[in-house]
């Protein structure tokens, strides 16, 4: 084996029942080397990172670290050999300060004021600057991955593996980490990088292995192909952009008029004086950075948070003042932004989660009794039109990749077909086909006369498939403004706070902005 070999992976497989997750993986990691694993969701990224982290064993194959045999049984030998991971999703309590959450996840700690000096040292030496007092609840989404990355840090890793480290940071704070991950490169850090941002892999990665299906499909420098070359070697068929209809709006359908509401987490953001409308056949785009009141807006809409009667209205009539299935049964449909546990009950089946929301649009208890064979026929279309990869409908939402319950929940929604559709992150963490059909269904909803309202921190996304654009900061909402036309500095202008501008008063703030 070369010397320049940090981790080599050989013919690993793992099965669960009814699903071949790998099959036969191959493929090396050089020292120094940022390496991009990708795949559609579904493809065995997830479970081939959990058993080099040492969360699952694998069922044959073998794998060496610099040389020696590597097999971790637990976490804590894999830290123990210097393999670390930052998780797509954050492990940390937001009533704690960063040190105490770091030292949280030290196997032994030390004390709290050495620790303290250390995160100072560390985040600061890598660009993460760090208080190491404050309570994580207060941090940014951003400034919380921060504490997770100098956490890991602070083991001193030879292997950083890092699940979708970019999809809550704003544009600015991904440079800052990409800055950090080059500089722990260019130290001999390897790191494997797993990320639907195509363009981003480009960008950072200096080798690529793609996963279809659980087997690996072919290796490139992603630096020397097009976004659209990886995205297509990942599902093995040409990829359309998403196509919209032309044609004119209808009336509006949905009114929001100065929705304030208090946010029932002491970490949350309550809204502020928000107002909108959106007509029928048209696709509002919501933007802003995480935690800036986009779970509130949708509690809001939803019915899970009440307003007065007449602060939510649909198609002229006063709804503020009505539960979820009230809402729904008046064709308002909503899909959250956390699949695992709000959007889907983790150990219920695909056949009960799709009875949780449909049953009143798609009449499936009748007289106090379930219409189970209806319900499993609504599961299975959802699995069918949206290409969920399960075993079954009978298989639990917890079972599930992320991306494939993401598009179970947006199925579910979309297929009751509602006259108003709102969603949040509906793409966060779904592979490039998958993000395209989800996003091609929202705008089939749109033509057939829905209004569809998008919130989400893609701002790409939101430029791909809105009409129009506003920005929600610090629970307010700018004025929406056409997307035709529209600048990214202009959009970074509303991100910013740019509230309640009109189109007049915009412009001239980027004019003076540019003077500057």
């Amino acid at each position: 084996m070369s010397a320049d070999v940090l981790l080599a992976i050989e013919g690993i497989g793992k099965s669960y029942p009814g699903v071949r997750a790998n099959d036969d993986v191959t493929f090396r990691i050089g020292a120094g080397e940022v390496h991009a694993l990708l795949g559609e969701n579904g493809a065995g990224k997830s479970t081939l990172v959990k058993m080099i982290y040492g969360l699952v064993k694998p069922d044959e194959g073998h794998m060496s670290l610099r040389g020696a045999p590597y097999a971790p049984a637990e976490p804590r030998a894999a830290r123990a050999a210097g393999v670390a991971m930052v998780f797509q999703h954050f492990s940390l309590f937001e009533a704690l300060n960063v040190a105490e959450n770091v030292a949280l996840g030290m196997d032994d700690p030390p004390p709290m004021r050495d620790l303290e000096a250390r995160i100072r040292e560390v985040s600061e030496g890598y660009g993460l600057p760090l208080d190491p007092a404050r309570l994580v609840g207060d941090l940014s989404a951003g400034e919380r991955q921060r504490v997770e990355i100098v956490r890991c840090l602070l083991q001193d890793p030879k292997l950083l593996i890092m699940d979708e480290p970019t999809s809550v940071l704003t544009p600015q704070e991904v440079e800052i980490l990409f800055g950090t991950l080059r500089q722990l490169a260019a130290e001999g850090t390897s790191i494997l990088y797993i990320s639907h941002k195509l363009e981003e892999i480009r960008a950072l990665c200096d080798a690529a292995t793609i996963l279809r299906r659980g087997k690996v499909v072919g290796t490139c420098v992603p630096r020397e192909v097009s976004a659209r070359a990886m995205a297509e070697m990942m599902v093995g068929a040409s990829l359309n952009a998403p196509a919209r209809a032309t044609g004119e709006l209808g009336p509006v359908a949905l009114t929001v008029e100065r929705l304030s509401v208090a946010s029932p987490s002491a970490f949350g953001t309550s809204l502020k004086e928000v107002s909108f409308e959106v007509r029928q056949g048209e696709v509002l785009g919501i933007g802003g950075v995480a935690g800036n009141g986009q779970d509130e807006l949708l509690a809001a809409l939803s019915g899970e948070a009440r307003t007065g009667r007449d602060v939510v209205r649909v198609h002229g009539r006063g709804i503020g003042h009505l539960g979820p299935n009230e809402r729904r049964q008046a064709g308002l449909c909503t899909a959250p932004e956390e699949r695992l546990g709000h959007a889907a009950a983790p150990d219920m089946s695909l056949v009960e989660n799709a009875l949780l929301s449909g049953a009143v649009r798609k009449g499936l208890v009748r007289r106090g009794f379930i219409d189970w064979p209806g319900t499993r026929a609504f599961a299975e279309a959802v699995v069918k039109t949206f290409d969920v990869r399960t075993p079954g409908t009978g298989t639990a939402a917890r079972a599930l990749s992320g991306g494939n319950l993401q598009k179970f929940v947006l199925g579910r929604e979309i297929l009751q077909e509602p006259g108003i559709i709102v969603v949040n992150q509906p793409t966060w963490g779904v592979d490039a086909a998958a993000a395209a059909f989800i996003r091609q269904a929202l705008l089939d909803r749109a033509a057939k006369g829905a209004a569809v309202v998008v919130i989400s921190q893609d701002i790409d996304e939101i430029l791909e498939i809105a009409d129009r654009f506003a920005a929600l900061n610090e629970g307010r909402l700018s004025a929406p403004v056409p997307v035709a036309g529209l600048t990214l500095e202009r959009i970074g202008l509303m991100l910013g706070g740019a509230h309640g501008m009109h189109k007049a008063d915009v412009h001239a703030a980027e004019v003076a902005h540019a003077e500057t």
